[in-house]
């Protein structure tokens, strides 16, 4: 069993290394292996291939950060403190000196894009994305790769105000809704809302998880993938948890503590998987009216930006659904899974049936991932 996992390694590393080595590099190769089990392995391998997937040049990094950086910088004490709290994200036995040598480049990071992008506004929990970066890669790619990530992936985390990272939050239970049913209207009996799921969100997953190769996974998984990914592996993390759930008392108080204490010891892989088919089955432009419909029920008034993330994402998600349904033509259980009724038991089989392996599901995604990521142009939530 070893040989066959270390032959299966190792076949995979050099699968990476030709992309990489391609001219220009098969970035939608590396995609494919960011995503597929284990996802890219190792540290040293994620410093050649993170970059790839975020289209920066590695020839073109920021230049280093000024004197007056500091001083200058109206979130600065708040960065610092931030950052003080931070110690359980550095490696334990880690010595003194490195691990505040890490905190300054932190700091640095962090005021250094928000200074170059005054657009951006630094929210608690951005510090947790930062420093994953800076514990696999050296500082100044790190700026590099954070200010891209941050105009795009998290931009919408980076408003003045709150309004499209709930906006996002919005997409939770129509998901749910649509897998699991009978869990959806136990939720909404509880009204527990998605607050429990803000962190897991807006950190990737980086301040809840205490082992930090799943974090790193995970981020292999995110960076290859559409922004919205990470709603989708919150979501199955919730239908993971379903008898859990389901076996609660109906309150909010009961049900938004079990959810916001996150298991350490998930199935990283199988539920990567499952998001990957989730987002094919059920894309954000087909649950954006009922993303929609949330907000409306928690303000006085809609606005048309709710509607504006549909048209924005009709083109790429029109091809993911017919890639996904043509691929479905040729396998008769899946075809009867798009035409399921809706009911818990027979969509969970459903889910179980398609997360054997990724297969035409972690093509579409990456196809999905394609259509925007090369250069960066569509804004999710304008």
């Amino acid at each position: 069993m070893f040989k066959e996992f270390q032959s299966k390694k190792g076949r995979k590393v050099s699968e990476i290394f030709l992309a990489l080595c391609s001219d220009p590099p098969d970035v939608a190769a590396l995609r494919r292996m960011a995503i597929s089990e284990g996802g890219l392995l190792t540290n040293e391998i994620r410093c050649k291939v993170w970059p790839k997937l975020l289209n920066v040049s590695t020839d073109e990094l920021p230049p280093a950060p000024g004197e007056m950086l500091r001083e200058n910088s109206k979130d600065f004490q708040q960065v610092l403190l931030d950052v003080r709290r931070s110690l359980r994200r550095f490696p334990p036995g880690m010595p003194d000196e490195q691990r505040e040598e890490l905190q300054e480049q932190l700091i640095n990071i962090i005021l250094q894009v928000l200074q170059r992008n005054p657009q951006l506004h630094y929210y608690q929990g951005y510090h947790d994305i930062v420093v994953t970066f800076l514990l696999v890669i050296e500082h100044r790619l790190a700026t590099a790769l954070v200010e891209k990530l941050s105009t795009h992936h998290l931009r919408d985390f980076m408003d003045p105000t709150m309004d499209s990272t709930k906006h996002i939050l919005n997409y939770l239970m129509p998901i749910i809704d649509q897998v699991n049913p009978e869990l959806h209207d136990f939720l909404q009996r509880a009204e527990v809302g998605t607050i429990f799921a803000l962190s897991w969100l807006i950190t990737w997953f980086g301040h809840v998880l205490s082992d930090f190769r799943h974090v790193v996974r995970l981020y292999d998984f995110f960076l290859a993938c559409h922004p919205l990914m990470p709603i989708y592996f919150a979501a199955v993390i919730v239908l993971y948890r379903e008898q859990e759930v389901l076996d609660c008392e109906c309150d909010m108080a009961s049900v938004h503590h079990l959810l916001s204490q996150i298991p350490q010891d998930l199935p990283y892989e199988s539920l990567i998987s499952q998001a990957g088919d989730l987002f094919v089955q059920f894309p954000p432009s087909e649950l954006a009216r009922e993303a929609a419909e949330q907000q409306m029920e928690r303000i006085a008034a809609s606005t048309f930006k709710d509607f504006e993330l549909a048209s924005c994402q009709e083109q790429p998600d029109t091809i993911l659904r017919q890639r996904f349904r043509n691929d479905v033509r040729h396998d008769e259980h899946s075809r009867s899974i798009l035409s399921r009724p809706r009911s818990s038991r027979f969509m969970k089989l459903a889910v179980m049936g398609l997360t054997v392996a990724l297969g035409a599901a972690a093509l579409a995604v990456v196809k999905s991932a394609l259509d925007w990521a090369p250069k960066f142009e569509l804004q999710i939530f304008p």
